[in-house]
């Protein structure tokens, strides 16, 4: 049985990584240019150009035909979506999944609404792997992926939001103001999925602080951490030992945003997926 594991482009999917995913590129848009979301894009270009373009921009979900794409001819697909919240990707990804179903009847698809992004998204297709590779059925493994949603988080640390401001989501006061004053935003991913600025910490090593303070906050007790770092390797390296210190079991990898998550964390930002 040909089983697939799919998400849109803001579970930072890489082609080697472990387990194998298929993406739907999400898109990054200004008046001037499209970046899209998939293997070819420079992600250091783009985070500079947008750096220098004063105007609005924005974010598309993947297509229905994205989708698709992603499902390729499997038996079963498993995916997950970024915040139906903040994003149209979810309803892309269910409009698919009747068309796909509805021209191959004897095959299923499961969509996981994850009301968060990045690193969390990461953690639940592991678990969808572990579930597979335990032999669970199409069914079983539905509800057990919802069940250990529940169990799953996301905190950021920003030192940025201007792209927030051109995306109309932030006061462009309020960014400029984090910017000039070296201000580290600390939040999480509300349970409502939306992303939740809970405090401003002068400096990124207050910001770190406050990072695992908030983490802990939410019942973190020594799980699995997975972190997503914007071109700042030096504070996610700091991150992790901070956690060892206190956590010395815990699991912990590490890796770059892509081109969705670079957009909203920006350079220097950290996205922290963990368990509860």
């Amino acid at each position: 049985m040909n089983i697939r594991l799919v998400s849109d482009s803001s579970g930072n999917i890489y082609p080697d990584q472990t387990p194998l995913v298929y993406s739907a590129p999400m898109k990054v848009v200004t008046m001037q240019k499209e970046y899209v979301d998939n293997d070819d894009l420079n992600v250091p270009e783009m985070l500079s150009e947008l750096k220098q373009y004063k105007g609005k921009s924005s974010t598309a979900c993947p297509s229905v035909d994205d989708w698709l794409q992603a499902f390729g001819d499997s038996d079963i697909v498993y995916g997950v979506s970024i915040t139906s919240n903040l994003s149209g990707c979810y309803n892309s990804a269910m409009i698919a999944k009747a068309q796909y179903e509805e021209a191959h009847p004897e095959k299923k698809v499961f969509i996981l609404d994850t009301l968060s992004t990045g690193p969390e998204m990461q953690l639940l297709l592991e678990k969808y792997d572990e579930l597979i590779k335990e032999g669970f059925g199409f069914d079983q493994i539905v509800s057990k992926i919802k069940e250990y949603l529940k169990k799953t988080h996301l905190t950021f640390m920003l030192s940025s939001l201007d792209n927030f401001a051109k995306n109309g989501r932030v006061n462009p006061v309020v960014a400029k103001a984090v910017g000039v004053l070296g201000i580290r935003i600390v939040g999480k991913a509300s349970d409502e999925g939306t992303l939740e600025p809970m405090h401003k910490c002068r400096g990124e090593r207050k910001g770190l602080v406050q990072l695992l303070e908030t983490m802990k906050a939410l019942g973190y007790k020594g799980g699995k951490v997975r972190l997503a770092h914007s071109y700042n390797p030096e504070a996610a390296e700091n991150f992790k030992d901070m956690i060892l210190s206190v956590f010395p079991k815990a699991s912990i990898k590490t890796v770059l945003n892509r081109g969705l998550c670079c957009y909203y964390a920006e350079e220097g930002g950290l996205l922290v997926g963990f368990e509860s």
